[in-house]
């Protein structure tokens, strides 16, 4: 990068805020990575996988899939210092080649914005579910009445309308407050009490009498149960689980300080991740197993099969009010960085204030969101690609996870490793990176070869299967 371009970064920088620590930023791009996915997908995708060899494959391939991405991800936008699609033409440019390739931030900021219509209503159930675990609605339960209540929220627009709004609006009010005010005060107050309600919950998983069970079940491997399959699985969520493929990641790192290590820092949200992930697990497998309840029960494991357990143990309705409080903590955190790149880039783009920019998008994103909610009941029968046999049967809901899962988020992600491993200049990554010679070699080798075929297989699968 030329002395031109490091200063013109520099002044956009002071002109737009920094993160005021390297903590900061560390919380904030981990309260991304941490959220449903953690907590309700990992357990139970660990549990339909057989546990502990499921485990260290997914390990293996934060280290070479996620860590190298999201590396290229924040260089992006710590070097363009703008909204992701002006940081990648104007770091193109500078590389001399076509802003064509701003396609990648293009395709990540729209399947945020698709992403957070419908996460905000399942941010939702987590909302309501706090109020039904602290009032005593699970106590006593049985697998009917628990599985009346979730279908009975579904089945009502008027209750998930107002959830919904109610999380859209938590998610807007920390945006619209900007870099200071917003996103790393809500960061550094959030992330830390996530981790204590976590350790809290581990804790209580503890009296259980199944803990070392638990134990065995995420952390002995059982090669045996792994398939093809299992493998492409944890490729695919050590990919999605580190907020990746959104440009949620060129976003924080535009606010990133030149003298903030890339590499560690990457490596610290993975690692935080990660461990919040198997945290998740130690706290939820004991009080499943100490139910006599199945590990591997899906995504209702959360919904329907942990408020059964709740329902029916000492301390259940604390236990369980403090276990939905978490899960609220981390979708909202999620919500929050979801939201970012699109309003960060209306701000620029069209002179509006931070708080109307806000407003703006998240009021379209609320919109959207009404789809996926009537979807659910009344419009459960609207299958809008329902002539293709592939998507038979897949309503709207179904469609924009199916869209944003399995087309945009592993192209966008394609494209930006392609582009940093190929048409990025070497020196200029060197310098940005401050990785010495083995480091960068290793890292540049990944980014180049082994992460745009490893995502290419999993692309290739998710649209095959």
């Amino acid at each position: 990068m030329t002395q031109s371009n490091s200063a013109s970064g520099n002044g956009a920088a002071a002109s737009r805020g920094l993160w005021s620590s390297r903590l900061a930023f560390i919380l904030a791009a981990t309260g991304s990575a941490v959220g449903l996915g953690n907590i309700w997908k990992f357990p139970y995708v660990t549990g339909e996988n057989g546990g502990g060899a499921f485990v260290l494959v997914y390990l293996f391939c934060i280290a070479v899939i996620g860590i190298p991405i999201m590396m290229a991800e924040v260089f992006l936008g710590r070097n363009g210092r703008h909204n992701p699609i002006t940081s990648m033409r104007l770091v193109a440019e500078r590389n001399l080649k076509s802003p064509v390739w701003r396609i990648s931030a293009i395709v990540g900021m729209i399947a945020a914005f698709v992403i957070l219509s419908f996460y905000s209503v399942i941010g939702g159930w987590a909302a309501s579910y706090v109020g039904h675990a602290a009032t005593g609605d699970f106590t006593g339960g049985t697998a009917e009445s628990i599985g009346d209540l979730f279908g009975g929220l579904l089945a009502s627009p008027v209750q998930l309308l107002i959830w919904h709004s109610l999380f859209m609006a938590l998610v807007v009010m920390v945006v619209s407050r900007g870099l200071k005010g917003g996103l790393e005060r809500v960061a550094t107050i959030l992330m830390p009490a996530l981790f204590i309600l976590l350790l809290v919950a581990v804790g209580y998983a503890t009296t259980t009498g199944h803990f070392g069970e638990a134990v065995s079940f995420l952390f002995t491997p059982d090669f045996g149960a792994l398939s093809i399959n299992s493998v492409l699985i944890a490729l695919g969520h050590a990919f999605f689980t580190l907020s990746l493929g959104m440009a949620i990641m060129m976003a924080y790192g535009s606010y990133l300080g030149r003298d903030v290590s890339i590499a560690r820092t990457a490596v610290s949200v993975a690692l935080m991740d990660t461990v919040v992930a198997l945290l998740a697990g130690l706290a939820i497998f004991p009080v499943v197993f100490a139910n006599g309840l199945e590990a591997g029960a899906g995504p209702g494991l959360i919904f329907q099969t942990l408020p059964l357990a709740f329902g029916n143990m000492p301390m259940g309705s604390l236990f369980g009010t403090l276990f939905f409080v978490l899960l609220l903590f981390a979708a909202w955190t999620s919500g929050i960085s979801l939201l970012e790149p699109v309003v960060e880039w209306v701000e620029e783009k069209t002179g509006l204030e931070r708080s109307g920019s806000a407003v703006m998008v998240g009021v379209l994103c609320w919109a959207l969101g009404i789809t996926s909610i009537l979807s659910l009941n009344i419009w459960s029968d609207v299958t809008p690609l329902g002539m293709f046999a592939r998507f038979e049967g897949k309503t709207i809901f179904d469609l924009l996870d199916y869209f944003t899962a399995n087309v945009m988020l592993p192209l966008s992600g394609l494209l930006t490793a392609v582009f940093v491993g190929w048409f990025v200049a070497k020196e200029s990554l060197k310098t940005d990176l401050a990785l010495d010679g083995g480091a960068f070699q290793l890292w540049f080798n990944l980014i180049r070869f082994v992460t745009p075929i490893a995502v290419s297989i999993v692309f290739v699968y998710n649209l095959m299967s």
